[in-house]
């Protein structure tokens, strides 16, 4: 699995947690919430290329709960965008409510070689888009909520080889687990509904979102 940091503490934590434990990797990333901190707070922890650390992110835009001033997100944000590129490192996005400036930052930073709209809360116009610039879709619980059918659209018309699922733990546990506390066990719930939804096997999804994770993120090691 890869456990995602959100800022210099949690992502000194995830690198910990990978080191201590085969088949777990990390990514160094400053979250929307957390970028009035700067992006220079978790910089050093990308300096020593490691294989363990497999992206940049999550990073991105939050619209939201505007946690941290809007100009402080996207110049964080930004600066992650290049941080990936030149570090040939994949991006992770989270994006709400601020569709339109996160495609446009990308777009004027310049898009990196593999990026993942994480956690997606989009409809199939934001999955089009989002495609069209060379994303990859990640899918959480909020798939399996009464209220996501533009989320189980958007999984529908993904492209095969551009699908992940993910927990977004400990938040946004599925359903019937909604509200309580999420953990990487419940994943085989996110992967059963986007067969569902695209009318497969869950072994398909199981295999591809492997095959993608692997790929994308220059897995080294097989699922047991």
């Amino acid at each position: 699995m890869v456990t995602v940091g959100t800022d210099a503490v949690t992502s000194e934590a995830a690198v910990e947690t990978a080191r201590a434990n085969q088949g777990v990797w990390a990514t160094i990333g400053l979250h929307p919430h957390d970028a009035r901190n700067g992006v220079a707070s978790i910089a050093p922890l990308l300096e020593k290329p490691d294989p363990l650390i497999v992206a940049v992110g999550e990073c991105g835009l939050d619209y939201y709960y505007d946690h941290s001033p809007r100009d402080a997100q996207r110049e964080a944000f930004a600066e992650q965008i290049a941080l990936a590129s030149s570090l040939g490192l994949p991006l992770v996005v989270h994006t709400r409510d601020a569709w339109d400036d996160t495609f446009q930052i990308l777009q004027s930073v310049g898009l990196p070689e593999h990026w993942v709209l994480h956690c997606f809360t989009g409809g199939p116009d934001e999955a089009r888009r989002g495609l069209d610039l060379g994303a990859t879709l990640s899918f959480s619980g909020i798939i399996t909520f009464k209220n996501a059918a533009d989320v189980r659209e958007a999984a529908a018309l993904c492209p095969p080889d551009r699908l992940l699922v993910e927990t977004d733990s400990p938040f946004l546990a599925p359903v019937p687990h909604r509200g309580q506390t999420n953990r990487p066990a419940l994943v085989p719930l996110v992967g059963a509904a986007v067969a569902a939804v695209r009318d497969v096997a869950v072994e398909v999804i199981e295999q591809a979102t492997w095959d993608n994770a692997a790929r994308l993120f220059g897995l080294d090691a097989k699922p047991s």
